[in-house]
């Protein structure tokens, strides 16, 4: 029997594995897609927000502050990239005013430092490319921006280095109750665990309900964005939000860590909980309320479009706690904007949860820190010559665009839990993001993932499960 099983390999449930795995704790992570960081955590916009939104006295408002005030810290020590680049929330008029005046309320209740607030040319003067519709706008510096897929593959990495195991590819069928804990059933047989946290993301209401008398209702939330090529990238410093809406925080534009734009998300409620596609109307309405907060922006730059769903609870707050009708069942459910900026707090809170619940003995040795693949592109010419001279593989470029080589694909292919897809090399390497969206470097990918996974060529997929065919 393990002491902990963790249901959804995104940033959420990884961060609560690493966290965990301080501890003398049998822990197991159940994942029933390919890869870590499948889901929400994929396709967000890649905000540490500051926590200015969040209504005062929930937990989405104390947790965006706490995980904001943690990341550098832990980006630092898993070593995934992290951006204080600031944010504004501008309005259109005089009007709207008072909007940002409860905003900058919020903050202030929220514990949110430096906000101020900013005439239209004092907002002008930090980011040029305003609109010309811009009347005002809140300057929020303690905002970021980081990588969401480093973020989550660096939390996972970390927790297998600390004990913990994943189980990809085991989709969860049935929970059912014992006197002292859970047997999970999979589609890959069965496990029974002491305790069990439910981080499935758009599917936590459906294990949520399979165990309580109190149900739970997640609605999933499609976003729909625009990425533009690293042309665009200086068009803004800051994320450069709109007015929120009741469904969010609107269409935004921002610089991405890696030096592209980005422009989204919409906000549409649907029923499909794999319902990731994108929509004419979506793009077009991305592509026109962009332009209300930011001039200039270069559309025929877009490369690539993408949507992600948002787990939405009907009550609209985070939902993390013991279940009360059963012991030991730990929800981590309706985690949607700011669910990225609070994961640092949110795996430090479940922790607090369990250790109301059992003695939690720390290990004699934890390993703190997680060290990246290493970036040819990120080194100086001295040291990519040194390294190209321990690892002939790191002068051969495989991502023209990117500036990939072999050796960081190798990398990622050998390294904890590692790539078994394109899309997982592409997200821990960067090669295939690019320009040319993979038209170059896709055929060189495919013959070092069946070299070195002992596949054959047309066994290797873009994503998903092997036996989803």
């Amino acid at each position: 029997m393990k002491d902990v099983i963790i249901i959804g390999a995104g940033v959420s449930g990884c961060a609560v594995a690493r966290e965990l795995s301080r501890y003398e704790l049998d822990i197991c992570v159940l994942e029933k897609e390919s890869d870590v960081c499948e889901g929400t955590s994929k396709a967000n916009s890649g905000i540490v927000h500051g926590g200015f939104d969040a209504k005062p006295g929930t937990l989405k408002a104390k947790l965006n502050v706490l995980g904001n005030q943690m990341m550098d810290e832990m980006a630092e020590k898993l070593d995934f990239p992290f951006r204080r680049n600031g944010a504004m929330v501008v309005c259109q008029s005089k009007e709207e005013m008072a909007v940002l005046d409860e905003l900058m309320e919020r903050g202030k209740k929220n514990g949110v430092e430096g906000m101020e607030m900013l005439s239209r040319s004092q907002a002008l003067l930090l980011e040029p490319n305003l609109a010309d519709t811009v009347y005002a706008a809140i300057h929020i510096p303690s905002s970021g921006i980081v990588c969401p897929f480093e973020m989550n593959l660096a939390y996972a990495e970390n927790a297998v280095q600390n004990g913990v195991q994943f189980h990809l590819e085991t989709e969860v069928k049935q929970i059912e109750k014992m006197e002292n804990g859970f047997r999970v059933l999979t589609d890959k047989g069965m496990f029974e665990t002491r305790f069990l946290i439910n981080a499935a993301g758009v599917y936590a209401d459906i294990f949520h309900n399979m165990v309580s008398r109190e149900k739970i209702h997640i609605t999933p939330r499609r976003g729909e964005y625009c990425l533009l090529d690293k042309n665009a990238g200086n068009l803004v410093e800051r994320t450069i939000f709109q007015i929120p809406t009741p469904k969010g925080k609107g269409v935004l534009v921002t610089p991405t860590v890696h030096g592209n734009l980005l422009i989204g998300p919409t906000a549409a409620d649907i029923t499909d909980k794999e319902g990731t596609e994108t929509t004419s109307d979506g793009l077009e309405e991305v592509m026109k309320k962009c332009t209300k907060s930011v001039k200039n922006i270069p559309k025929r730059q877009i490369i690539t479009s993408f949507a992600g769903l948002r787990a939405h609870e009907d009550d609209g707050d985070f939902i993390i706690q013991e279940v009360k009708d059963a012991k030991g069942f730990i929800d981590v459910a309706g985690i949607e904007s700011p669910g990225l900026s609070s994961v640092p707090a949110i795996g430090v809170y479940v922790r607090d949860i369990m250790a109301g619940l059992t003695e939690l003995r720390e290990k004699k040795e934890f390993c703190e820190h997680r060290k990246r693949i290493t970036r040819i592109s990120e080194l100086s010419r001295e040291e990519q010559n040194g390294l190209i001279q321990e690892n002939p593989a790191y002068g051969q470029i495989v991502c023209r665009c990117e500036g990939v080589t072999m050796g960081e694909i190798l990398d990622a292919i050998h390294r904890p839990l590692g790539a078994t897809t394109l899309d997982g090399i592409k997200r821990r390497t960067r090669a295939g993001m690019g320009r040319c969206q993979a038209g170059f470097c896709t055929p060189k990918n495919m013959e070092l993932l069946a070299e070195e996974l002992h596949l054959e060529l047309k066994d290797i997929r873009k994503t998903g499960r092997r036996d989803a065919r």
